[in-house]
């Protein structure tokens, strides 16, 4: 072990010289084409290499490559800046390297610690055994959703599990234009069929109408047709609005549906005390999907579904062949019995060490800055005559774009296409786009605490100086 303690040492000397230098270097940038190609046409060695020459090439050929989320000015997607208790914890667990299906050990008491602390941060009822750890929220989805065919099926009189969809009318679920593209895979792989997914109105700000869904839900239930599924946003990847929860939690009472909360990026924020009003409804949610890997920091991947009965969780899931019987796993049973997965990786330490090290307090005080943060952001670009901000903040994202007065919308669009690309490739920010209202917008989500007044400003800068680059020739 002498060589992996040397190595071990040098290791987290540099790392924490890495983490400790982002802030000081570009946010990103493009590899250097040998390097890329390197790394692509890398050879399986013959002999074996030291454990020292590994760590010298990592630190070499892949640190110096990141894609750039733990700069404090890296506003894209919904990743984070990993939280370095996170981090230490990721190197115990992968030594402990155990299978967290089931058993009487350590990750599994930890595993149901920590869903139930995150249960507790955003408010969700948690009965033991309602919830479990997953790669990501695509993976909770799939979780949700399963358990929500399931108990329709088993409604309408079919054991699903054992007869099939074949056995099953078409089943309809009802989301939104905003709705995560995740929530249709699922339905996708489970054979619900995305055709029979209704894409519900919304208003101007992306919320999906309570009234809306409620007509449409009767209307096919007139029809003859079966619904059985809302999916409602507690915070959408495109501007970070949260449906009218409550709302939609009585329809879905009213009309017998269940009620699966997407809350992968947003659910935290009601820990903020400015914003936490905008969630009331979501203890009544029948499933939740989250990720600590994303607001929390703790590194990837970690997902969590919660399920408001593990009685239909665990009926959606559980299979125990005769070579996995355990007297001692307990009346809770296996986490695999709850999910997709048998072979689980021991998720639990990374979320127990993230949030053991802030604290609830800690937790809610970082929550708390992005969602001020991205306010500010909102405030600087409307005092800038050619931005526009084009959704109100209500959680930690702003959406806003690069609009000069008397600009064509349709050279506004071309340029704002092409903005992202631009300020990222000059390295002081690192902004992503998307569509809003049928026009090209920049969307900034801010979910690291690192983030200062000066980071909003300079990205500011790099959009309105990447606009007037992009647009000069246009105008020529």
């Amino acid at each position: 072990m002498n060589d992996f303690r040397a190595a071990g040492h040098a290791a987290v000397d540099q790392l924490a010289d890495y983490l400790g230098g982002l802030a000081d270097g570009p946010v990103w940038q493009a590899m250097d084409p040998a390097a890329r190609e390197r790394l692509l046409g890398l050879a399986l060695p013959e002999q074996g290499k030291g454990l020292t020459e590994l760590v010298r090439e990592i630190g070499s050929d892949v640190l110096p490559y990141p894609m750039g989320n733990g700069h404090p000015r890296f506003f894209g997607w919904v990743n984070a800046a990993p939280a370095p208790a996170g981090v230490l914890a990721t190197l115990a667990a992968a030594a402990m390297n155990p299978s967290s299906a089931g058993g009487d050990h350590a990750d599994v008491h930890l595993e149901r610690t920590v869903v139930r602390w995150i249960a507790e941060l955003v408010g969700f009822p948690h009965p033991p055994g309602a919830g479990l750890l997953t790669s990501g929220a695509s993976m909770a989805t799939i979780v949700a959703l399963g358990t929500a065919r399931n108990r329709a099926a088993r409604l309408l009189g079919v054991d699903v599990r054992e007869e099939g969809l074949s056995a099953l009318p078409p089943l309809i679920g009802y989301v939104s234009a905003e709705t995560h593209s995740c929530v249709r895979k699922a339905a996708e792989l489970l054979g619900l069929g995305s055709r029979n997914l209704r894409a519900v109105r919304t208003d101007a700000a992306g919320h999906l109408d309570p009234a809306a869904l409620r007509e449409q839900v009767r209307a096919d239930r007139a029809a003859g047709l079966h619904p059985f599924l809302a999916v409602a946003s507690a915070g959408t990847v495109n501007t970070g609005a949260v449906d009218d929860l409550a709302a939609i939690a009585d329809v879905c009472a009213e009309e017998r549906l269940w009620l699966h909360v997407d809350g992968a990026y947003g659910a935290f924020g009601v820990l903020d005390p400015a914003v936490a009003h905008r969630y009331r409804g979501l203890d009544r949610a029948d499933s939740l999907a989250l990720d600590p890997h994303k607001w929390l920091r703790v590194p990837v991947d970690c997902g969590c579904v919660l399920v408001r009965d593990p009685v239909e969780l665990r009926g959606a899931f559980s299979l125990v062949p005769s070579y996995l019987r355990d007297e001692n796993a307990g009346g809770l049973g296996w986490f695999s019995e709850y999910g997709i997965e048998q072979t689980r990786p021991f998720r639990s330490l990374k979320v127990w060490a993230t949030l053991a090290a802030s604290g609830r307090e800690g937790i809610a005080r970082d929550v708390a800055h992005c969602t001020a943060m991205a306010r500010r952001l909102g405030e600087l670009v409307n005092a800038e005559p050619d931005l526009e901000l084009v959704a109100p903040v209500e959680t930690s994202i702003t959406a806003f774009r690069y609009a000069p007065a008397g600009v064509p919308a349709e050279v506004l669009d071309q340029v704002n296409r092409a903005l992202p690309v631009a300020v990222q490739e000059r390295g002081r920010a690192f902004v992503t786009g998307t569509v809003l209202g049928g026009h090209e917008a920049l969307r900034a989500c801010l979910i690291n605490p690192a983030v200062t007044e000066k980071d909003l400003a300079v990205l500011v800068e790099e959009v309105r100086a990447s606009g007037a680059d992009l647009l000069a020739p246009l105008n020529a």
